[in-house]
């Protein structure tokens, strides 16, 4: 299983973005959201499978970015959950 981060811009003000984050937790098998717009994820395909699952839930000016993860990482501010997730999973 492979861990892929996920980023967006989401560029119509106002609209219920609730059925693409739903989207991506039903094709993760475990996940990290402690940034607005972005999320890592545990996932069994590539990063173009992702994508195209997400596309659907995105309008036509919405930007998205999958990336595989090495398994390096480092970060600063989050609470010990948040932290742990990272730590196990990277």
């Amino acid at each position: 299983m492979n861990t892929y981060l996920i980023s967006y811009d989401l560029c119509s003000p106002g609209q219920n973005y609730s059925d693409l984050y739903e989207a991506i937790k039903s094709i993760a098998s475990g996940y990290w959201h402690h940034l607005d717009s972005t999320w890592i994820i545990k996932h069994i395909g590539n990063a173009s499978a992702i994508r195209d699952s997400l596309t659907p839930f995105l309008d036509g000016n919405d930007k998205i970015l999958v990336v595989k993860l090495s398994g390096e990482g480092a970060w600063q501010g989050f609470d010990n959950s948040g932290s742990k997730w990272l730590k196990d999973n990277l």
